[in-house]
């Protein structure tokens, strides 16, 4: 039976990455399920499309045994948490990103993924797909210039342009 998965939206998502992940979910029949990181299940994608997600990140918070893995879908992650750092949602998705990892579960990301992981001393010792522009600040992870990296329980992809080359490790331990 296919694992299932929570997907983490930030608000503005990057579309082109977010739909990589779910077309992969929908085609190979893994179960999953968007949360929203953000007051509401309205978002953006960094293009301006609207989307409804299924949920918040609110309500993923405890209920985090009902999932096996996390999917943080990137968008213009870094800029709006660093204006939003003060907000529940994104110190929702802290916490929430920070279980999975407690409890060794799957934790899948492109572009800014890494750079989450690596503040919340995740990823630390551990082989990381860096995306270009974070590569210096990145500290605990060991980031690499490879297109995608599977290391342990962490699945990194360097830009949303390299998430295929990261999908066929990904999807053979979902099913």
């Amino acid at each position: 039976m296919a694992k299932k998965v929570a997907v983490l939206a930030v608000n503005p998502v990057n579309g082109a990455g977010l739909f990589q992940y779910l077309e992969a979910f929908f085609e190979n029949e893994i179960p999953y399920k968007t949360f929203a990181v953000a007051e509401t299940t309205q978002i953006k994608t960094n293009s301006g499309i609207s989307l409804q997600t299924d949920d918040v990140v609110a309500n993923l918070k405890g209920n985090e045994n009902k999932y096996e893995v996390l999917v943080f879908a990137c968008g213009d992650a870094m800029p709006k948490f660093a204006e939003n750092a003060d907000k529940i949602f994104n110190q929702d998705m802290l916490e929430v990103i920070k279980t999975f990892d407690d409890n060794n579960k799957i934790l899948v990301g492109h572009c800014a993924a890494a750079l989450l992981y690596d503040n919340l001393e995740i990823g630390k010792g551990k082989k990381v797909a860096l995306h270009p522009f974070i590569k210096s600040v990145v500290k605990g992870c060991i980031g690499t210039d490879e297109q995608s990296v599977v290391d342990g329980n962490i699945y990194t992809a360097q830009t949303e342009n390299s998430i295929s080359a990261l999908l066929p490790n990904l999807l053979k331990a979902l099913k």
